[in-house]
């Protein structure tokens, strides 16, 4: 089977490396050693790897060293080696930051407050955009609003007396530019849920199965992973794809794209 579906595979990940994606990682088990399960995940195609790092040459790997577009994912390190102009960091992580720092009480109270107001005007503007109630135009002017009053608060809030608070809102303040790319780039998304969504399916597959128990394996968790969930992005029959790359394997054609 992953012989079959190989080909697809890597048509999979050559087309990623054109398209704005969302990336994450989660952990995994080869053999009960220690392993990262990453998806970089576009519109219609997702691929799938299992690394032994989570580091940049993993991101760079997948996406290709001189990759264009955009990359939204969470704050990990990883992700650093991605010029700041063309990354996205996900608004949907930004409010448990800012949960937390309200559930610290104290001091970062109300740095926590205003930071959440903030990002509850972002996703009012963005509903309405998608929505069609406002255009591009008007919602980047308000995005544009919005973006000097959170630096603003950003600002106050890394001259606050808590130090975890502090240090949120000093990494974002140089991570700033990261923040709003969406409303500059069309097509990109201000969370990383198409992401996340993706892993969820292969969490519980590691949680039942205990990850993979040999390289082999994990080569073809990767592979289905990949055909799977980029199957179901499509809408397509994943039993009559799967059947068609096997038919396709024994005639010595060329597998279905």
């Amino acid at each position: 089977m992953r012989r079959a579906i190989a080909p697809a595979v890597s048509q999979a990940r050559a087309y990623v490396q054109t398209r704005d994606t969302n990336v994450d990682e989660t952990s995994w088990r080869e053999r009960a050693r220690r392993r990262w399960l990453w998806t970089v995940v576009t519109q219609h195609v997702s691929v799938f790897q299992i690394a032994p790092a989570r580091g940049a040459p993993v991101l760079q790997a997948l996406v290709g060293k001189s990759y264009p577009g955009v990359v939204t994912s969470d704050r990990a390190k990883a992700y650093d080696s991605h010029p700041l102009q063309r990354r996205q960091l996900c608004w949907a992580h930004l409010r448990r930051d800012f949960q937390a720092m309200i559930d610290r009480g104290g001091s970062a109270k109300a740095t926590g407050q205003i930071l959440l107001e903030h990002s509850n005007l972002l996703f009012t503007y963005w509903h309405r955009l998608r929505e069609g109630r406002r255009a591009r135009s008007t919602f980047r002017g308000k995005v544009s609003q919005l973006r000097r009053s959170f630096r603003t608060a950003l600002a106050q809030g890394a001259r606050c007396r808590c130090p975890k608070t502090a240090a949120t809102c000093l990494e974002l303040i140089v991570r700033e530019a990261a923040l709003w790319t969406f409303a500059r780039v069309e097509g990109v998304e201000p969370t990383n849920n198409a992401a996340e969504r993706s892993l969820r399916h292969a969490v519980l597959w590691r949680k039942s199965s205990y990850g993979t128990q040999s390289h082999r394996g994990s080569r073809f968790g990767e592979a289905i992973l990949t055909v799977v969930t980029s199957c179901q992005q499509q809408g397509r029959n994943l039993l009559g794809y799967l059947t068609a790359c096997c038919r396709a394997f024994d005639a010595k054609g060329p597998t279905p794209s």
